[in-house]
């Protein structure tokens, strides 16, 4: 009995004690830690800063953000949280878009270059720099500032990074944006070779095919040209031009066009490139989203351009822009040629050949000071007997562009009745500007349709 009442007193004890432990373990689990005064707690003020900004523009409060992150700066100059913080904010600007924005990112990342060229991250922010002005492309008939900006931004990303986990992405970048600029320059001389306006259509296509030989529209313009020199009876140059679209665009529609015209011009037709037959070949089995008419229709509505039509290989444009470019301007049948970098009249134009997997080559400089196009002015008449021919020169004084002479051409009407002959002397006079002679054509234009 008494051994009995031990064990369960015994047992008692045991079941009060757990019963004690078991509400000590569930107040102690209910009771707020204060991490803060833990001797274990490391975490830093800038880092608190830097890691609160950052959950701030995950949740779309950029302002917030941004001002956390720059009070970071402030406060912390010698925080290794400083050039994140920089990123951030133009990331921030970045991500939440529009104009302003925009132009606040590309100054952010441009500082950060700037300050922290050797850290890894600079990479990404030059290549951010270009995506703010690709993003911001317009369509080809408008304002090309944003895309010759983002041609800049991504050559210079691929000249200072070429091995960088993100630089095949850019080359594909730089493809579009040329074919984008390239689709501006072709419409315009598009435009002018359909209203026969030879100079000035020659002047823009001849640029085109030698800067972007990627462009998926190449070969429709070295047709154009070499049907433009052929009509002005340079046959020499223009087989140069159906060769080139034998030789660098062997699978283009226009290749049977362009041998038979060589056959007719007695001149040796030669073998397409192997590297141009792969590129070509490679380009229309590349992948690219199939156009509906859903699609077409509604694409008139989108600011942006259509780039599914840009080459998904071969090497982009890499040297930049000149600013003087050297001027190649379509000049009469006889005695004349187009001039590449001041070439006499009489001799051989070069027209140098860039095949499409190649870089193209960068616009020559004039270097001598004094215009080019005077070279290759096609001559023009000055009669002694028609005072009107006589006070013109090249059209310029009654407002009429200059077309190319022909052999079987006797006179070119002017815009106020008046007639040149051009077939009669020698004498030659200075062309106007390139600029000149489209806003003239320009008005012509603007003549016919509005005749008031």
């Amino acid at each position: 009995m008494r051994r009995l009442a031990l064990l369960l007193i015994c047992a008692l004890t045991l079941v009060g004690f757990t019963a004690s432990q078991c509400s000590a373990q569930i107040l102690h689990k209910k009771k707020k830690v204060d991490k803060s005064t833990e001797t274990t707690n490391t975490v830093e003020p800038d880092k608190q800063l830097y890691d609160k900004a950052i959950e701030d523009i995950k949740h779309g409060k950029h302002e917030i953000g941004r001002l956390s992150l720059q009070t970071l700066i402030n406060t912390y100059p010698d925080s290794e949280y400083l050039a994140k913080a920089k990123l951030a904010i133009a990331d921030s600007y970045y991500k939440e878009g529009g104009t302003s924005n925009i132009t606040q990112a590309v100054n952010g990342y441009k500082d950060f270059i700037v300050f922290f060229p050797f850290l890894p991250e600079a990479a990404y922010a030059q290549a951010q720099v270009a995506m703010c002005h690709f993003n911001e492309m317009p369509k080809p008939d408008r304002d090309n500032a944003h895309a010759k900006a983002a041609e800049e931004q991504f050559q210079t990303f691929l000249t200072k990074y070429p091995k960088d986990p993100l630089a095949p992405e850019a080359q594909q970048h730089l493809r579009e944006v040329q074919e984008v600029l390239a689709e501006g320059q072709f419409r315009i001389g598009y435009y002018y070779y359909v209203k026969q306006d030879k100079r000035a259509a020659a002047g823009r296509l001849i640029p085109l095919t030698k800067r972007y030989p990627l462009y998926s529209k190449t070969d429709t313009a070295l047709w154009m040209l070499a049907d433009v020199f052929e009509k002005s009876e340079r046959k020499d140059i223009a087989g140069n031009y159906y060769a080139q679209i034998i030789k660098n665009y062997p699978l283009s529609k226009y290749v049977d066009g362009s041998k038979e015209k060589l056959k007719a011009f007695g001149m040796p037709i030669p073998q397409p490139d192997p590297k141009a037959v792969e590129w070509m070949t490679a380009e229309q089995n590349a992948p690219r989203p199939k156009e509906n008419v859903v699609h077409k229709s509604l694409g008139i509505f989108h600011p942006g351009p259509d780039v599914h039509t840009a080459a998904k290989s071969g090497v982009p444009q890499m040297e930049a822009e000149s600013d003087q470019p050297g001027t190649d301007t379509l000049a009469g049948a006889k005695g004349s040629t187009m001039g590449n970098g001041g070439g006499a009249p009489g001799s051989n134009a070069v027209i140098e050949t860039v095949k499409p997997g190649d870089p193209a080559p960068a616009q020559p400089t004039n270097t001598s000071g004094a215009s080019e196009d005077t070279s290759a002015a096609p001559a023009t008449e000055s009669s002694s007997t028609d005072p009107a021919a006589s006070s013109s020169t090249d059209g310029t004084a009654n407002g009429a562009t200059a077309a190319p002479a022909t052999d079987g051409a006797a006179s070119t009407p002017a815009a106020d009745g008046t007639s040149t002959d051009s077939a009669k002397s020698g004498a030659s006079t200075t062309d106007p500007p390139a600029n000149q002679k489209e806003s003239s054509s320009k008005k012509k234009g603007l003549k016919k349709l509005i005749p008031w």
